[in-house]
């Protein structure tokens, strides 16, 4: 897949409030400082489409993005946030889950990972709950070019045992990314295309 046009829609608090338009959602979460702005700006081809800031926490809002006019990436704040007070930090958790739960139009929930560090509980925690909840997901592993090759193999095995310790059969469906370096975007982006081809084949109705 090629990205042609990426837009900002709309930024909000309120799942209700969200663009009404019946085409498939890409939500993209991890804990803060993980990223993830820095992927959605390599992924669309965008430097400032996301904002990026050194320091964690920077995204509050559920951010929609329409993506060649037919699907929408969702920017969602990262969980584990520094510095915000526990009642903000309760704020986003509500519609964070609220999102997760009622967003009807959301395929595919894209969970971010620094594959520096080992399996992270909050992590685990995050990943449990959306299985629980019966949220498609994969992994998106980024920073990959702060650490070897061989080392990026053995933290990936390392997780994967962490995962099924959790009690999962299998490892979900993983991507191992560098936002520097361009590395895994063309899987993600291909990944992607073939679910859109899928429900728009299917004409899937949300």
């Amino acid at each position: 897949m090629k990205i042609n046009t990426a837009e900002f829609v709309i930024s909000n608090s309120d799942v209700a409030k969200c663009p009404k338009e019946l085409l498939p959602e890409y939500a993209f979460i991890g804990r803060s400082n993980v990223g993830k702005s820095s992927l959605i700006n390599m992924l669309t081809n965008h430097k400032n489409l996301a904002k990026t800031s050194s320091k964690p926490g920077k995204t509050q809002l559920i951010n929609h993005f329409k993506i060649n006019n037919n699907w929408f990436l969702v920017d969602l704040p990262g969980y584990g946030y520094a510095k915000v007070s526990k009642k903000t930090k309760e704020t986003f958790q509500k519609f964070i889950t609220d999102y997760f739960e009622k967003r009807e139009q959301l395929v595919c929930a894209f969970v971010l990972i620094d594959i520096r560090l080992e399996a992270q509980k909050i992590d685990l925690e995050f990943i449990n709950y959306l299985g629980e909840t019966e949220v498609p997901f994969c992994l998106i592993f980024t920073k990959s070019d702060k650490i070897g090759k061989t080392k990026i193999n053995s933290q990936v095995a390392a997780y994967r045992k962490q995962v099924l310790a959790q009690g999962w059969e299998e490892m979900p469906q993983h991507f191992v990314t560098s936002s520097t370096e361009q590395t895994g975007k063309e899987e993600l982006l291909t990944y992607i295309d073939h679910v859109n081809q899928e429900i728009f084949k299917n004409n899937a109705s949300f």
